[in-house]
């Protein structure tokens, strides 16, 4: 494509493609809002460059059950975490979301 010889062609195949890239990035995720009866997933993440979190929650939408996120947390790491093995990371990652976060998710619920 790059060359002004080449032939470009739009097969069916690429209209395809191009509507399903097109729909992936109109159609961004939504925050479901919690239902405290069900359970919760929790998704972390940690590399290099930073820690991740992501509440998640199985939800029945139109009568199908949908998994959907209810909040995502990140951070960046400080130059010490930096030096941390991967499995170390991981932990780290847990130990900070449950540390600062969870409670504040649960806060307005706690008795």
């Amino acid at each position: 494509l790059c060359d002004q010889q080449t032939v470009y062609e739009m097969t069916e195949e690429r209209v395809k493609a191009y509507e399903e890239l097109k729909n992936s990035l109109t159609n961004s995720p939504f925050l479901l809002i919690p239902d405290w009866k069900l359970p919760f997933k929790l998704y972390i993440d940690a590399c290099g460059e930073g820690l991740g979190a992501a509440l998640h929650q199985t939800q029945i939408i139109n009568d199908k059950p949908v998994e959907g996120p209810i909040c995502f947390i990140s951070r960046q790491i400080k130059p010490t975490e930096a030096r941390y093995g991967a499995s170390q990371m991981e932990c780290l990652c847990l130990v900070w979301v449950l540390k600062n976060h969870i409670i504040t998710w649960m806060e307005p619920y706690l008795m």
